[in-house]
């Protein structure tokens, strides 16, 4: 069980947390004896950005830009890692031409897109083909199941996304839908990630554990902090434990939900929803200053 802190604010002299295993206390040592040589790796929406009812709305944290400015110059890199496209997690996330970002990458679509803040470049794949077709199905699958009545589409480009939380019982929409949306994707070659009150049709091989793991392992880093809040963070705390086993230290944070339960669990450190995040990274820039 991760350790929970009521990191609700950005006071820089909070002390940081205890993690709550011996896996995380050696991660956040690595960090502070080094942090030329460490990764600060973070998800966006539940994790920087509250949870809204409209993702389009979702915007990150008002102290995140400042907190990640503070802290990004003393660490080999700090990552964004969603399941956004980078286009719009940098636009939602407020990160281009900020001084001090410079060390910043925006991993979108689970890795298959790459911004860079030093040089504001994005390098990005075509789509999956499949997505485009499973996008073209969505209508007639949701008008077929009655309870999805208000359920929402977010075209992603590289994926596609079906979010319930406006549905007026979200949970039973999300429940019912999950496996007409695994059938749509099967046949579409895609697969069907579930997250909170959403679930994202995209194309196998792509999970935030791959893109942190290729991202560490390409700059060298010797540590890693990894943060997130739902279950499509679960490969990217699997990817930290692997690290881990083979010699490079890392801290898994939890930006506390109770609609993620699993992931509270096998956190180090659990912190109260982006205000905590934005708070404990307040304190390590501190720390390290």
């Amino acid at each position: 069980m991760g350790s929970s802190t009521d990191f609700t604010e950005t006071d820089p002299a909070r002390p940081l947390p205890t993690p709550a295993t011996a896996a995380g206390r050696s991660g956040l040592d690595a960090i502070l004896k080094r942090p030329g040589k460490a990764v600060v790796a973070l998800d966006f929406d539940g994790t920087l950005a509250p949870i809204v009812a409209d993702p389009e709305q979702a915007r990150a944290h008002p102290d995140a830009v400042p907190v990640l400015a503070a802290l990004a110059p003393k660490l080999a890199a700090v990552a964004v890692i969603t399941g956004r496209p980078a286009e719009v997690a940098v636009r939602y996330g407020g990160f281009a031409g900020v001084a001090g970002l410079e060390h910043l990458v925006v991993l979108g679509h689970y890795g298959a897109e790459r911004w860079e803040a030093a040089s504001g470049e994005l390098l990005a794949p075509e789509p999956h083909p499949g997505v485009g077709r499973a996008l073209e199905e969505l209508p007639a699958l949701l008008a077929g199941v009655a309870v999805a009545d208000g359920a929402g589409v977010e075209e992603k480009g590289h994926a596609v996304a079906v979010h319930t939380r406006r549905a007026d019982r979200p949970q039973a929409a999300f429940e019912a839908l999950r496996s007409p949306l695994a059938g749509l994707a099967a046949r579409h070659g895609l697969i069907v990630e579930p997250g909170r009150l959403v679930l994202e049709l995209r194309p196998p091989g792509m999970d935030k554990g791959v893109a942190l793991t290729d991202y560490v392992r390409s700059i060298g880093a010797e540590s890693v902090l990894y943060g997130g809040d739902d279950l499509g963070d679960l490969p990217a705390f699997s990817a930290v434990d692997r690290l881990r086993e083979a010699g490079t230290p890392g801290l898994l944070v939890c930006s506390g939900s109770d609609e993620a339960p699993e992931l509270r669990r096998r956190a180090d450190v659990v912190v109260d929803g982006p205000a905590g995040v934005v708070g404990l990274l307040g304190s390590l820039a501190a720390r390290l200053a």
